[in-house]
């Protein structure tokens, strides 16, 4: 039985700004780029969150739904020492450290020693050194495997945490919202909702095969998910699958040979300096393109091919708006697709 523990931290690049700036203290604040320039959230505080505004969401639209909302432009170096700092800290207690990006990761402490090998109290000590040493708060999840130990670790937000004991999985499990398995999103969650499917239980009472017919693939993980079954191990390192760069245009634009400038002049010599670090142990295998459309529907277009070429690049761009029959492009993207190799020797590991 695995003791397995995800941190995460409480609204991480907000509480770094009002950190560093205590006269943000108290107020709605958010970090993100401007409403003139079609700016997004990139995340933003509790109080904030009272008025409706959640990450990801355009800035305009924030600043319509809380007027007060104060909006600081990120610094992604503050953000990176930081999360250094946190992660020296895991390191105090475990090798085996999985992170999912800056502010969160999952830890498995099962060999872990210290306070007689209590994963609780293991993690309630990781939270009050990361307060100690950073002045933020993190919330965690303490379970026998990882989407539940995720789970759990918004129970009790923000600056909490909660334990899921093995002997209570199964009525845990029973009464969970199923839109809150990771990779159970809004569409996912509608088509559950349709079937007759909100809680664990309801998957319990159902058939994997009736799952699989429905959901394919995901169906028997979502079956496995609710018998708590979770037999992932925590990946210390990450290979890098893509690299792409992409940019959101203060205003949308609809003419095919201003887009095309763009992608030639702006993104390519940028994705060429950003896939230089990448392709000299590794090939390339596809080029892509996105494109987001002004009503937020977003489509890609991809190629399998050994090198990045602009003609190429422009043909997927060229099908890509052909689907939007007419709209105007709100943002552009291109990426190519990395060979996996695996004798690679160093491979590439995500900050946290």
């Amino acid at each position: 039985m695995r003791k397995i523990v995800h941190i995460d931290m409480d609204a991480f690049f907000v509480s770094v700004e009002i950190r560093d700036n205590p006269k943000l203290a108290g107020k709605p604040v958010a970090v993100g780029g401007k409403s003139d320039r079609r700016g997004v959230l990139s995340t933003c505080n509790y109080l904030a969150r009272r008025f409706g505004v959640s990450s990801a969401m355009p800035t305009g639209v924030a600043l319509r739904k809380c007027p007060d909302l104060i909006v600081v432009p990120g610094r992604m170096e503050v953000y990176r020492e930081v999360s250094a700092q946190i992660r020296s800290i895991f390191e105090r207690y475990t090798d085996l450290i999985e992170p999912l990006s800056l502010d969160e990761a999952y830890l498995d402490v099962s060999e872990c020693e210290m306070h007689q090998g209590s994963a609780t109290l293991i993690a309630q000590e990781i939270r009050q050194e990361i307060q100690r040493k950073t002045q933020l708060t993190a919330s965690a999840g303490i379970a026998p495997v990882k989407f539940l130990a995720k789970i759990a670790s918004d129970q009790n937000k923000p600056n909490g945490q909660f334990t899921l004991a093995p002997e209570h999985v199964d009525a845990f499990i029973e009464t969970m919202p199923l839109k809150k398995i990771p990779g159970v999103g809004k569409v996912t969650n509608e088509k559950l909702l349709a079937l007759g499917f909100e809680y664990g239980k309801d998957i319990r009472e159902s058939s994997e095969a009736f799952l699989i017919e429905h959901f394919g693939k995901f169906g028997r993980s979502l079956w496995s998910r609710c018998q708590g079954i979770d037999n992932r191990e925590i990946e210390t390192s990450r290979i890098r699958k893509s690299v792409g760069v992409e940019r959101t245009f203060a205003n949308d634009i609809s003419d095919f040979a201003q887009l095309a400038q763009i992608l030639q002049n702006d993104l390519l010599p940028e994705l060429f300096k950003r896939s230089a670090k990448h392709t000299d142990k590794r090939k390339i295998n596809k080029l892509g393109v996105k494109v987001k459309f002004h009503d937020f529907h977003l489509t890609t277009k991809e190629h399998k091919y050994h090198e990045i070429d602009v003609d190429i690049l422009l043909e997927l761009l060229r099908e890509a708006m052909a689907r939007g029959e007419g709209k105007r492009v709100r943002l552009l993207g291109i990426h190519i697709g990395l060979e996996h190799n695996p004798h690679l020797s160093q491979q590439l590991i995500l900050p946290f």
